[in-house]
């Protein structure tokens, strides 16, 4: 016998039909391309600070400042594009997220003449902007394409793709852009760098345009299944739910603590061309290199702590662990980069990625319990609008300590606050209120069908 389709089913179960879908790998990884596309340029001036400076005649700061912008997009327009995911979906904000870094990388096509190195910050204004529409989607698409049990690894897979665009960013400008007096030298390998940008956001655009639509036709879990039955929310309604998320202390300390985080993350990336310059001389390749092996760790901290999450739900004790463990590596590399010993540089640093890097994916994972059944948007907006708040106080703070006192003053202030956000955690209540829910959800996909493996 043949097995039922989709139109022989009971029609009082038409509405109630559950699929996953093999094509939510494919959206992951279109969604991965773009948001690597848009880290890598975030990134890619600050480790060249050295060829920058000479090239436009600007100081370090203005360097820092293309950085800086990214960091500031995100709290100013948090609100609307929270409001515009949730109302439009995922395809309008895949599109401007695409469209926007595409765009950002063409502005600085125009921007290879000495005295444009206002094109330059409007490029990254640009693309910070674009930003704002996909550093909060990794949990959206996981819960919207991906099935309860995959969607820790699904939502580390998507901070993934971030990752692996700052890991091409420290090392790709300094191997294309090298140190040179040659002013034209310098012009030249810029405009290779912005012209490759270029090339490898067309494809990535023409995908989003045909192949990424706005959920799958069917829902992948009892929970999206009800989420399509509520009416889109009014702004004034969107707001109201903004205000309750606010109004949750255990989220607040999380955030707070999550924010820390991620700002001492976006201040070593920016900052570390110039603190491995101040004890290794000439070593701009090295600090590149430095770079994309943290995040080459960071990116499988972030994989490694989707994985697990999936399996045990520990999100608060997973959180402390990491907090501890990047505690200690990076008062190890503090001592590593005192003694000025390459070798412990490079592995300290490293490990201290690996930890940081993975309480990314906690952080967003741990937000979604506390506020559901709140939109993952709303929360993992939140969350990154107050983590770059942060990040622009603390580069800010920590280049000033690092151009007064040094990096190890620098890197010392950090501990502090990575030590900080440890102790905050501590105050976090241990909710799990998307779990709850997903334990419902089992108990109620029997009122669902779900359409057989070979329907699919």
């Amino acid at each position: 016998m043949l097995p039922p389709t989709t139109k022989d089913l009971n029609p009082k179960y038409s509405k109630n039909l559950i699929e996953v879908y093999r094509k939510r790998w494919w959206i992951l990884f279109i969604y991965s391309l773009y948001a690597s596309g848009n880290a890598f340029q975030w990134i890619e001036y600050p480790i060249i600070t050295n060829s920058v400076m000479k090239y436009y005649g600007v100081s370090s700061l203005m360097v820092d400042w293309t950085s800086i912008i990214y960091m500031a997009a995100y709290p100013v327009a948090v609100v609307p594009v929270s409001y515009l995911i949730e109302v439009k979906g995922l395809r309008v904000a895949a599109l401007c997220g695409g469209i926007g870094t595409a765009l950002a990388a063409f502005i600085k096509l125009f921007a290879i003449r000495r005295d444009l190195f206002h094109l330059v910050l409007l490029g990254q204004a640009v693309g910070s902007t674009a930003q704002v529409f996909i550093i909060s989607l990794p949990t959206k698409v996981a819960a919207v394409w991906f099935k309860p049990s995959e969607i820790s690894t699904a939502c580390a897979i998507g901070v993934f793709g971030n990752q692996f665009g700052f890991a091409l960013g420290f090392i790709i400008p300094p191997t294309i852009v090298k140190s040179d007096d040659d002013i034209y030298s310098i012009a030249s390998n810029l405009w290779k760098l912005s012209v490759g940008t270029v090339i490898y956001m067309a494809p990535i655009i023409i995908c989003l345009l045909f192949f990424f639509p706005k959920q799958p036709p069917l829902p992948p879990s009892y929970l999206q299944a009800e989420a399509r039955k509520q009416l889109a929310p009014t702004f004034s309604e969107f707001m109201d739910n903004f205000k309750r998320v606010l109004m949750k202390k255990g989220f607040i300390c999380h955030c707070l603590a999550n924010s820390l985080n991620y700002g001492i993350f976006s201040v070593v990336g920016t900052l570390l061309n110039q603190y491995v310059l101040q004890h290794f001389p000439n070593g701009e390749e090295d600090a590149g290199r430095m770079g994309s092996i943290c995040v080459i760790c960071g990116m499988i901290g972030v994989i490694l702590c989707g994985v697990i999450l999936d399996r045990t739900h520990r999100y608060k004790a997973t959180c402390l662990y990491l907090f501890y463990m990047s505690i200690l590596s990076l008062a190890s590399f503090i001592v590593a980069l005192w003694q000025q010993s390459i070798l412990f540089t490079y592995i300290l640093l490293s490990i201290f990625a690996f930890f940081n890097n993975s309480n990314i994916t906690a952080g967003f994972e741990f937000a979604v319990e506390l506020t559901f059944p709140y939109e993952e948007s709303t929360a993992t907006g939140i969350l990154n609008a107050v983590s770059q708040a942060f990040g622009i106080i603390i580069l800010l703070t920590a280049g000033k300590i690092n151009g007064e006192f040094g990096s190890l003053w620098s890197l010392t202030f950090q501990l502090i606050l990575i030590m900080f956000a440890a102790f905050l955690t501590h105050f976090v209540p241990n909710i799990m209120n998307r779990q709850n829910a997903l334990a419902e959800d089992n108990i109620k996909t029997n009122e669902y069908v779900v359409v057989p493996r070979f329907e699919k």
